[in-house]
């Protein structure tokens, strides 16, 4: 109770209803593997749409491991995720270095020609990747001071070509390099700004213009192409820095870019710079996946509240003792303590409906679920003209199965188990799986993606890989994961109230509430509310140790609805007088 302590009239603000809760988003994804280019070891940032990773990550360029071109599966299993309903996604890129201090990123050559390099410069690729090799094209602009009001308003740092000499603002005086102040402006006095246009290997073009010499100039290089700038967006959207020694003053920045243009020949005015060396590591192991604890993509991932689907595309293509851990390791995340989500595990490719099952024996979870086969697709990257380039490529199912997720979540709900829904995009599997091989796979937890004559392709399972018969299937695992994350979230403001009746009531009535709009909108099992759910909380849920210990127990029920997995219609024949 507040205290009154001098005579007054007060008024206070109270409720009177029990506090509510919200339900969660259960459509959120989250991809971990190797890509194009990208921030490794940082909190990724959330994707709306297959042009946001185009942005950060890079397109569908293959991968070179070393030996030779990989698929970009987890470019192709983004695209996938959104055209088959997926919004919101996550990515959690995956790099494995190669030997020594390689750290795969593309760099220039320092620029200069002093024997110091700190009184010269470089540029680099911000994130490791083969993509970040290209080049930079320097350029000057310059544009007339045609007055001494233009000098006045020049902001500070601009750079000025009097006759010749180059003066710099500082304050309110200009001074050359030997701080000779500026006298009479000359016809013909310009100002000086940088540009530079970067070229990436896959051609895309990256161009700042109207840049700085001076650190005090609004728009300076060094800030422009900051190593580390102070938007996240420029860190994400923007490629490439620039590295200026710590000797390089405005003067001698002007003097580099300048020698490199007379360098390029005459009549030129430009330079090229070549950045090489990138390349995108090696073939990702277990451990690229969960090291170190504190930085590994799932631990990044673990970090973000509201994903609820988890996937590795892309990862049972490398070696086998490799790939089984990076399944074992996804698992894991997805059964983390108050983790909230299931895996969706891709099956090897080329497998026949044996080998599925061989490899299915190596799970037991009713946090995860897994699919077969690997699905055919047109390849985006195919040209009419360029028979070098095969027009299908096979790609894991998960990146459809996770905006197949995502897609019946929005449309019909979590609590309905995401099968017998289109696959959208697959020109057909690696393996037609026929009634028979069916059988024999989803009584073992393998979800099938099949083709039906006059009905499409589609995922036809919806069931994970525990033993367990009470979770053996994933709309109830979801649905289950939902409410517990739900009633975690929206029940913190408990958390050192006083642990007596008003507290308890307060909670059965908030979940009560809770479920009871569940059961409205058909997600439970039952004809009125007290068959759907029951909600305890009481001294009948709590011994007095618990009290004593500080512990509120809350016993919650539900009778949550399973799929309709077997259909069955019984019919036989009646005589004409024979009554139903």
């Amino acid at each position: 109770m507040p205290e009154y302590l001098a005579p007054a009239v007060y008024v206070e603000e109270t409720s009177f209803r029990a506090k509510s809760i919200e339900g969660v988003s259960t459509s959120t994804t989250a991809f971990a593997g190797p890509t194009r280019k990208g921030p490794t070891g940082e909190v990724p940032e959330i994707l709306t749409s297959f042009g946001d990773f185009e942005r950060v990550y890079g397109g569908f360029g293959d991968l070179n491991f070393g030996p030779g071109n990989t698929l970009n599966f987890v470019a192709h299993a983004v695209k996938n995720y959104f055209d088959n309903g997926g919004s919101r996604l996550f990515i959690a890129r995956v790099f494995l270095a190669r030997a020594g201090d390689d750290d795969g990123q593309s760099r220039s050559a320092f620029i200069g020609a002093d024997g110091d390099n700190a009184n010269n410069l470089r540029f680099e690729a911000r994130t490791p990747g083969a993509v970040g090799d290209g080049t930079a094209i320097l350029s000057l602009s310059t544009s007339e001071a045609l007055n001494a009001r233009a000098l006045e308003r020049a902001p500070q740092g601009t750079l000025l070509n009097n006759d010749g000499t180059l003066f710099l603002k500082t304050g309110e005086t200009w001074a050359d390099a030997g701080d000779t102040a500026l006298g009479a402006l000359v016809a013909g006095a310009t100002f000086i700004s940088l540009n530079v246009l970067f070229r990436d290997a896959a051609g895309n073009e990256y161009f700042y213009e109207n840049m700085g010499f001076a650190p005090t100039h609004p728009r300076f290089a060094g800030s422009v192409l900051a190593q580390t700038p102070s938007r996240r967006i420029e860190q994400l959207e923007n490629p490439y820095n620039i590295d200026l020694g710590t000797g390089v003053t405005a003067f001698r920045l002007h003097a580099i870019v300048a020698t490199a243009i007379a360098d390029a020949g005459a009549g030129a005015n430009s330079a090229q710079v070549a950045i090489s060396g990138g390349n995108d590591g090696l073939e990702p192991t277990a451990g690229a996946y969960t090291t170190p604890a504190d930085q590994s993509p799932f631990d990044q991932l673990a970090r973000i509240d509201d994903i609820s689907i988890v996937a590795a595309p892309g990862s049972t293509t490398y070696n086998a003792t490799q790939a089984l851990g990076i399944q074992n390791a996804l698992v894991g995340h997805a059964e983390a303590r108050r983790a909230y989500r299931i895996a969706v595990l891709d099956t090897a490719p080329d497998l026949t409906p044996a080998g599925a099952l061989t490899e299915k024996a190596q799970f037991d979870s009713s946090y995860a679920g897994m699919y077969y086969p690997w699905v055919v697709v047109a390849n985006p990257l195919a040209r009419p003209d360029d028979g070098s380039i095969p027009q299908e490529i096979a790609l894991p199912p998960s990146g459809f199965v996770c905006g197949i997720f995502a897609r019946n979540d929005n449309t019909k709900g979590v609590a309905k188990s995401p099968a017998n829904e289109i696959v959208r995009g697959a020109l057909r599997y690696q393996t037609d799986v026929n009634f028979a091989e069916q059988e024999l796979l989803n009584p073992r937890g393998v979800n099938c993606l099949r083709f039906f004559p006059g009905r499409g392709n589609r995922l036809w399972g919806a069931r994970t890989t525990s033993s367990d018969p009470e979770w053996k299937y994933v709309g109830p695992r979801r649905y289950f994961l939902y409410l517990e994350h739900s009633i975690d979230r929206s029940t913190q403001w408990s958390v050192f109230e006083n642990n007596g009746p008003r507290l308890w009531a307060n909670i059965r009535e908030t979940v009560s509430s809770f479920l009871y709009n569940e059961w409205v909108s058909g997600s439970l099992l039952g004809t009125n509310p007290d068959e759907a759910f029951f909600v305890r909380c009481d001294r009948t849920t709590m011994t007095q140790n618990d009290l004593d210990n500080g512990r509120l127990i809350c016993q919650i029920g539900v009778a949550v609805l399973k799929p309709a997995e077997f259909v069955i219609f019984r019919i036989g024949q009646k005589t004409a007088n024979a009554r139903s």
